[in-house]
Formats: C-alpha cells, structure tokens, sequence
C-alpha cells in the first residue's frame, strides 16, 4: 500500500474490504457479552479478551493475552522502521450491562445498522475504539510508519482496580512515546474533539439507621423518625435550591471557550421540556470544570411490596464527579464531611468510600499532540474542539504518572447521543470511518518528522 497520505486515507472508506473487516470485526466485539461488573461474565471477558488477539494477530501484530494482575487483556505489537517513535492505542473491551432488554430497540449483543448509526453494547464505549485500531493498523497493511503497541484492558467500567499493579508489571511492555487513549468524546457528529481535561470520579455509600427494628407507621408515626425519611433528607442537602453543588471545597476555577447550544443540549440528553437544567455557569464549565454530584443507587422497598411500616435502616450510593484541578481524595473528604454535618434527628450514619479516580489535564501544546491537531483537523475538514469530559478515564491519569516523559492524546469514536452506558447505544458509521482515517494520517505524521 502507498505512503502518500492522500492515497491512504481516501483508500479507508473506498477499500470494500477494509469497510467490511471494520464491521465484522465491531459485529464480532459486540457479541460477547463481556461485563465486567458481572461475576457470572467472567468467562465471557477471557473469550473477549481471547478475540482480541486473534483479531491483532490477523491484522499482523504479535499479540498476547495477559491477566496477572487486572481483568484479561491484551497486548499486541506491530514494529516501525528503525529510528521511528512507538504509539500505543489503548481501548477497552468491558462493557456495562445493558439494563432491561426491552428498553433498546436492537438486541444488545448484535451490530445493527439504522441510518447511519450501529447499535449495540460497546460500539461507542469502547469496542469501537478497537475495531478503529485495528482498521487503522490494516489500513497500512500490517506495516505502520512507526511502531505501534495495542494495549486493551477490561477493567475499566469497574474503575481499573488494578491498573497501577498493571502498568507496573508490564511496563516495558507498555512504553511509548505517544499513548493514543479512544475512549473519550467527541464535539459532535463531524466535529472532532481531543479532551484536554477529564473529571475524577469518587464517592461512598451511606447508611442511615433511625430503629433497632421496623415498627407500624400508624402506631409510632408522627414522632419516631424512618430511615428513609431521614435519608431523604441528607441527600437533598447536596444541592443548592438551583441544582448546585452544595459541599464546599471543591471549586475548580477553570472556563472553557466552547459553548453548547442549550436546545441541542437538552435533546441529546432527552431533558424533559418541563425540566430546568440544574447548576450555574456555561454549560461546558458545569460538564467539565464543576462537580457533580448524583445518587446512582437505593436499596429500597419496591412501592407493590411496600408495607404500612417505619424503615429502620437506609442506604443509598453517591457519585461525586472531581473538577480536573481538584484532588479526588481530598473531594471525597469534603463530600463526607458534608454528610456528616447535616444528618437529621440524630440518625445513626454509616459511611463506606468508594474508589478514588483521579482527575486530569491533557496539554496539546507537544509536537506529538500538535500533529494530533493537523491529523484529525486534514480529515474532518474542522479542527478538533478542545474540550473537556465529564467522565472519568483513569487511564489518563495511569499512564501519565507511569510514563511522565510521553504524550497522551485522548480521542473518541462517540458523540453526544451515543448514549454510552445506557439503552440503545450506538456509533456513527461516517465517524467511525473518518476516526480511522485521522489516526492513520496521524501515524503517517509521525512517521515523516522521524525521516
């Protein structure tokens, strides 16, 4: 295959087969159910993680599966001509689970295209991502201009436990000069984005006991306190009248320049027309520089269960999404301290942490994250939107304490209405394509200013 760069990114799409060996290599990816957060998918992670190799092997790698130490995953490796720098392109093949079956409109675990989207688990977040490595590596034929390393995990939608342990048993496996991380977001179908800065992610569930025992509602209610009520009202202590955030300390003071249109916002989150959006400021600094606070869980008394009584006990798990300047840890203590401070009634309060996240910022200003910038700018036709992303990627963070000399470029196959995690997920094929075409023109740049 040609080096000419024009040549090469116009063959990705025109190539039949290229085109065809993305989608059935996605069609493969997303028919294992591998959930991570799912004891009973342990196997199904090994057999993704299994297919993985395989599929970086046929592609021309040497590839090996590895859990030692985290969730099984792979690392594979294709050399570059001598003197060239080492890319390594990170997804994962983790999934979350998907929920009640009924609420999507494909099965979950097959690739189905409707209009210009493929639905399915993990097209967007992240099996996308490793068949948009795979085809890029193809699409040189097996031959890239630098040397590239594929590094896929599958423990992220866990948190990555084990992912300090991880990079530093296999750290030379690992090392590179550029790490490629696809696993962020995108501005918006046809408008590229590289993040420059990612919330941390943390939190802890809270116990509230107010009995020793349930009692009837009609005989003590009125003046013995319920759980639930009680609990009812430490949550709603963490927001402000307005929707913000109420635990002090964790401002982060950075702005951003890009500025969503409220109306397309709100359609691509499916806000209800009655529903005020919540917070103060820009949109992008709430979604990207403030902290968000959300209750994920209740262990609760279904309504057709529920009886006449007072609940002794209740509990409830809060997420609490880091500003990218503010310590995750230190977060966690100001989220906790609040609680603290404002039980009801005397309440008994339980606290248990959950796993700390780091936060991160992602500079764009190396010669690598540059050439990052022209890339993705030549196939879009559209610089790339320097954003941030409310989500956490602790990947970001693992690598750039475990490699403090390389340069890190966070990309994404997804855009707003992917709807990453929740029912009807989907990618949008056009992009997918166009993001093969970006990092293969950015490997291409690579390779040049080696010569």
């Amino acid at each position: 295959m040609t080096s000419n760069a024009n040549d090469l990114t116009a063959t990705i799409p025109a190539d039949p087969a290229l085109a065809d060996q993305l989608m059935a290599d996605l069609a493969q990816l997303v028919a294992i159910p591998s959930i991570g957060a799912l004891s009973r998918h342990r196997d199904d992670l090994a057999r993704s993680a299994r297919l993985v190799a395989a599929l970086a092997r046929a592609a021309g790698a040497t590839a090996e599966v590895v859990d030692q130490v985290a969730a099984p995953a792979v690392l594979a490796h294709w050399p570059g001509p001598e003197g060239s720098p080492t890319v390594c392109l990170y997804a994962h093949h983790d999934v979350q689970p998907v929920g009640d079956p009924a609420l999507w409109r494909t099965d979950p675990f097959q690739t189905v295209l409707v209009g210009e989207r493929v639905f399915g688990r993990g097209t967007a977040d992240d099996k996308g991502a490793i068949a948009l490595h795979l085809a890029c590596l193809r699409a040189w034929g097996g031959r890239p201009p630098v040397g590239v390393k594929l590094f896929v995990e599958g423990e992220e939608e866990i948190g990555s436990p084990n992912l300090a342990a991880f990079l530093e048993r296999h750290r030379q496996q690992l090392a590179a000069d550029v790490f490629v991380v696809a696993d962020s977001g995108n501005w918006a179908v046809g408008q590229p984005g590289l993040t420059v800065a990612l919330r941390g992610v943390t939190g802890c569930v809270v116990e509230l006991r107010t009995l020793d025992h349930g009692v009837h509602s009609g005989q003590f209610g009125g003046v013995v306190p319920d759980a639930w009520t009680a609990l009812i009202r430490l949550l709603a202590s963490l927001h402000q009248a307005d929707g913000a955030v109420a635990v002090a300390g964790l401002e982060s003071g950075l702005k951003f320049e890009a500025q969503h249109d409220e109306a397309r916002f709100r359609a691509e989150a499916g806000v209800l027309e009655s529903v005020a959006l919540i917070g103060r400021g820009s949109i992008a600094d709430r979604l990207w520089a403030g902290p968000a606070i959300t209750v994920i869980g209740l262990d609760a008394v279904g309504v057709a269960e529920a009886s006449n009584t007072l609940a002794p006990v209740a509990r409830a798990n809060i997420s609490l999404r880091v500003p990218p300047t503010v310590d995750a840890t230190a977060a966690q203590d100001r989220l906790i301290e609040h609680l603290r401070a404002h039980v009801p009634w005397g309440a008994e309060l339980t606290i248990t942490r959950s796993v700390c996240g780091a936060p991160a910022l992602i500079g764009l200003d190396s010669p690598a994250a540059r050439r990052a910038v022209q890339a993705w700018g030549e196939v879009f036709g559209t610089p790339p939107v320097p954003m941030g992303q409310g989500g956490s990627i602790p990947m970001v963070n693992g690598l750039a304490e475990a490699f403090p000399g390389s340069t890190i470029i966070a990309s994404a196959v997804c855009d707003p209405d992917s709807r990453m995690h929740a029912p009807d997920e989907s990618v949008h094929l056009g992009d997918l394509v166009r993001q093969v075409r970006a990092q293969s023109r950015f490997l291409e740049l690579l390779g040049e200013d080696a010569d």
